[in-house]
């Protein structure tokens, strides 16, 4: 089969397009026939060293085994099953839960050996990926790329908001709103939890698209006076912050917090390091929260609000496997909404 390899830490020219040999599913696996995998920060971040500490990277102490094949948002084919595994799944359009865990239920996103497709297993980034069976669950849409932008930043999404247990009266702030988790986080907050979003993205020309998703104003993290637009705009300081930036809005979110307010981040795309004055802290008795990835029962509810339509599919482009490079350069470009899928068929 064709698969995407990353060879080592660096730039995109550790992405290596090779022949690979077809996985055998074992017992409890199932040999999926990948239709599309979606593009995440987590692969990128991966490759570029981000993720662990000092060389190191991947979700396991040890850091990632090179050669590895990236790629955890998948959606395909079931077909082949391994002996332990009903013939019955064989013809079943599936998407992939994206890691094992030995973790409690409710808790398997916590535990230590947490072990992530596409960092600790050969993922998506390929034609074919086994995965176990009980990990793979029906497509929530009809479609392969549709269903395929979900996984990681939908789970990582609602997890975020069930944290901050939302409720319909309250405003929400969601950073890098036109971004794959961003965007869910605007789609499950106002759609699924019923409360007033507030959109911060780089450019106003989304402010119609991040509207149609269920934002209810849509401001620029570029303009000078954002603290008081996002006050203005709310009719006073708001309950809380969905975010995915870092240390670029991070005094900003906290200014304009209410007391007693929740702020909750799951990415850094725009700074890992920041300045904190406790007196902010514990004077507004703000609540912090550190989040990414969830549970097998969040994924499920997931994909029933899918299923039922609450939350939309949102693609900016889509790539061939063999574009990998190109896919992975255009991801970290400004100024896109949604998701970058690959197509492992094409």
């Amino acid at each position: 089969m064709r698969a995407v390899q990353v060879i080592g830490y660096g730039d995109v020219d550790k992405l290596e397009v090779v022949d690979a040999a077809i996985p055998e599913p074992k017992e409890k696996e199932v040999l999926v026939k990948v239709k599309a995998c979606a593009i995440n920060n987590t692969e990128i971040w991966m490759r570029e060293g981000a993720y662990g500490t000092g060389s190191k990277s991947g979700w396991r102490p040890e850091g990632v085994q090179f050669p590895r094949t990236p790629g955890s948002d998948i959606t395909g084919e079931v077909v082949q099953v391994g002996q332990d595994v009903d013939e019955a799944m064989v013809g079943t359009d599936v998407v992939l839960f994206p890691f094992t865990s030995s973790g409690k239920e409710g808790a398997e996103h916590i535990s230590d050996d947490m072990s992530f497709i596409g960092s600790e297993y050969d993922g998506g980034y390929a034609e074919y990926v086994v995965w176990p069976a009980e990990l793979c669950y029906d497509m929530p849409l009809s479609d392969y790329v549709e269903s395929s932008v979900f996984s990681v930043s939908g789970m990582t999404a609602w997890h975020m908001v069930e944290q901050l247990n939302i409720k319909p009266t309250e405003t929400v702030m969601v950073t890098g709103a036109n971004g794959g988790v961003g965007s869910l986080n605007v789609q499950i907050a106002a759609n699924v939890f019923g409360a007033k979003v507030i959109a911060i993205v780089g450019d106003l020309a989304l402010e119609d698209k991040l509207k149609e998703l269920g934002a209810t104003h849509v401001l620029s993290y570029k303009s000078d006076n954002l603290a008081d637009q996002i006050i203005e705009a709310n009719g006073g300081p708001i309950d809380s912050v969905l975010d995915v930036v870092g240390d670029a809005l991070f005094s900003t979110s906290l200014h304009v917090l209410k007391k007693g307010g929740k702020f909750c981040t799951s990415g850094s795309a725009g700074g890992q390091k920041t300045e904190l004055d406790f007196r902010t802290l514990y004077l507004k008795h703000i609540t912090l929260y550190g989040s990414v990835l969830g549970t097998r029962a969040e994924f499920k509810r997931m994909l029933a609000a899918i299923s039922s339509g609450k939350i939309k599919p949102v693609i900016d482009r889509t790539f061939p496997l063999q574009e990998a490079r190109e896919a992975q350069s255009y991801f970290k470009e400004a100024g896109k909404l949604g998701k970058i899928v690959l197509l492992p068929q094409s």
